[in-house]
Order: structure tokens, then sequence, then C-alpha cells
């Protein structure tokens, strides 16, 4: 197949990743969650193992182009929580259909999607199969270049619960299950011995760098060859305090949520009842819905008039802001780490911080700065670096840290 069709078919599906549908004045009302994504009573199984399968159609390929290019399949898969135990978490894996050409075996992207939201219709897999997952262009460049890609859902997003929204451990370990999904997915083509990428920005850049500093402890059968995290929260106290009453203000109410659920820890002592009304409507919202809450302070939601960031800074909170910080462990694979000086979400200094705490660890880390306006426009440079970072790296070239200038 030439490349020119491979690129039409996969437009087709990505075409319209860009487009937010207009927003409701109040977070929607969610329709019972599709039956796939309802997990057994039990989950059994060792981490990775797949629960069930079944392949995908895309609301803007009605023509079914994909199929040309690509094997698109939806899965539940089990992984770990903070504590542990069996969860099931719901996800993609996308395989090329053209033989891999390459060195060695084809290579298989753990792919960690950005902010999405708390309800279940935001999870990837939904959003991509609508064609409103706006990362969708970049994972296809991704399968132009042969690679598989291995998308998860995150605990809760899609799945029964709370989306554990910036729960460090099961966000990397959630990542890297996916991959291990993809290897066993019956007729996938795939297995241990494919070589492995990881990537993601934002939220995902966060899971990326997460699965990074896991991947040898929790996955030591996963062949990394590298990891590239893009504007990575590394900080919760510092991003909460940049994103209050700020455009992005949701954001910091998706983390105190998410990271109540991740926790088990009632928010209501700590909420007014405007606080406990504005939780409520976020567990239902996605990241197409942000202005229902821009510009929110955080302290007219709190029950003693502090800010989020204060509260964070206090017990029970400080001990779980801590758990999330990353950079506390050596990647032992290649990292390319990317952050806008622009950055209006996730401050730089806290992206450059996590990077040099991996570089007096002995890391291999190369520090990419950029000056593209804002949190979005950082994506595009992100984005960009991957694919020459992954080509290297699967023709095992090696990364020169550039450490030293930090």
């Amino acid at each position: 197949m030439s490349r020119t069709r491979m690129t039409a078919a996969l437009t087709a599906v990505a075409a319209c990743a860009a487009v937010l549908p207009a927003t409701a004045a109040g977070a929607a009302v969610e329709p019972p969650r599709p039956a796939f994504y309802e997990a057994p009573a039990y989950v059994a199984g060792a981490a990775g193992d797949v629960l069930r399968s079944e392949l995908m159609t895309f609301a803007v390929d009605p023509a079914g182009l994909s199929n040309l290019v690509m094997t698109s399949t939806r899965v539940l898969y089990v992984s770990t929580d903070r504590t542990g135990a069996k969860i099931a978490v719901s996800g993609t894996v996308l395989v090329p259909k053209t033989p891999w050409i390459g060195v060695g075996k084809r290579p298989i992207i753990g792919y960690a999607a950005g902010t999405q939201g708390l309800a279940d219709r935001c999870a990837p897999s939904r959003m991509q199969s609508e064609g409103l997952e706006y990362e969708s262009l970049f994972i296809k460049g991704l399968i132009e270049r042969g690679y598989a890609v291995a998308l998860t859902d995150y605990q809760g997003l899609g799945t029964a619960g709370v989306h554990t929204y910036m729960n460090r451990v099961v966000q990397g370990r959630a990542v890297l299950d996916a991959v291990r999904a993809a290897q066993r997915l019956s007729g996938s083509g795939l297995s241990s011995l494919n070589p492995v990428g990881l990537m993601g920005y934002s939220q995902g850049g966060g899971a990326s760098a997460s699965a990074a500093e896991l991947a040898a402890s929790y996955a030591p059968d996963l062949k990394v060859k590298g990891a590239v995290a893009g504007a990575v929260p590394a900080d919760l106290g510092a991003v909460a305090s940049n994103l209050d009453g700020g455009l992005y203000a949701e954001f910091a109410l998706y983390g105190v949520r998410g990271l109540a659920a991740g926790y088990n820890l009632d928010l209501t002592p700590y909420l007014n009842a405007t606080g406990r009304r504005v939780m409520d409507e976020v567990e239902g919202e996605c990241v197409t819905d942000l202005f229902n809450h821009s510009f929110v302070k955080s302290s007219t939601l709190s029950a003693d008039g502090s800010t989020f960031a204060q509260m964070l800074g206090k017990a029970p909170f400080a001990a779980i802001v801590a758990e999330q910080k990353i950079g506390n462990l050596k990647p032992a694979m290649p990292v390319l780490v990317t952050h806008s000086v622009l950055d209006d979400v996730i401050p730089f200094t806290v992206g450059k911080t996590m990077a040099k705490s991996w570089c007096t660890k002995g890391a291999n880390v190369y520090f990419s700065p950029n000056a593209t306006p804002a949190h979005i426009g950082g994506m595009l440079n992100n984005s960009a670096e991957m694919y020459s970072f992954f080509e290297a790296r699967f023709a095992g070239l090696p990364q020169w840290s550039n450490c030293w200038t930090l």
C-alpha cells in the first residue's frame, strides 16, 4: 500500500480530532456506559491480560477506510491500582497492516493521552471512535511510521468509578499494562519481543514520566527503548497555584477530585455547598466542558476560604500530593523531556526541575525547551520531536544527554 493511500485513510479517522462541540451550561448527564466497559465482578489474571476485546468503528470513517491500513481494537485489560489491587482498565490497540520494514520487530508505543476529563464518555477509546479525540492526529503520525499504538483510558475513565486523575502510580501502571495487553491481544501480531516506546503530554506527560520511572520494577518484561514526556505536571502543588482562577481552573478541580478518588478521601468536610455542587458537576464533564468552570477561584469552594493550593499543603492532602511527585525515581531508559517556557498551564520550572532531578540520579535525559505560545502550542513541539526521538531509539542509536546544561 502506498504511503499516500495510507495517509488519506488515516486522515479520514483523524479529521474531526480538533473540533470541539458546543459546551452546555451545566454538567452533562451521562447515559449508561456501554456494556463493553463493565468490568467482571472479580478481576482475575496477570497485569496486562486481556479480559475482552472488540473491533472498533469510527464515526468519521463510515466507509471503513481505516481498515485498509490498520486493525483497531478496543480492549478491557487487567491493571493494578495504587494499592496493588487488580482493576479493569479500558483502552485501544492500533496495529498497522503494512509490514514493518525497520530494524528488528515492530515497535509498540504506549501512548498516554492528555487531559480528557472525568466523565466516562471522555474515555479516549470512546472519543477516538467518535472522531473527537484531539490527539488522533499525533497517533496517526505514529501509525504512518509503522508503529503499533496502545492507548490507555486510565483507571475509572470509561469504566466504573471516578477517574483517578493525576494519581502518579496508577497512571504509570495503566500505560505499561496497556502495552502488555497489546502484546497479548490475539491476532495483533505483537509479543513481548517487540520494542516499546512511551509517549505523553500534559496529563499524558505525567503518565509517561511515571511509566518511565516504574518500568524497571513494575514491568521488567517490557523492552522499553525510550520515553517522551512533555509538559509534565511533576509538582501538583505548583500546578494548582498556577491554575487557580484562570482559564484552566477546571483542571485543578479534576486534580482534587481525582486524588480524593485514588485515596478514598471524602471531600465533604473540606468544601462548602458550592464546592460540593461543583465537584459533582465536574465528575460528569469532559475537557470540552472546560469553560463551565473557567476563572473559578478555589477559595470560593473551600469550607474555610483557603485556596486549593493552600489546602493541598495541609494534612491529609500534603502527604498525598507528595506521593505524586515525579522525579524521585531514575528512569532506566533514555528520556526526552519537552516544555514551553510560555506554558500557561504547567509552569516551565516544574518540568525543568523534574528533568534536573532525573539528571542528578544519573538518568539519560535530553531536556528540550521551546517558546511555542501556551500549553496547547507546546503540544505541537512535543509531537514533532517525538518522531525523530523514536526513530533513533528503535534504530539502536544512542541519545546524548544534555544534563550538563541544566
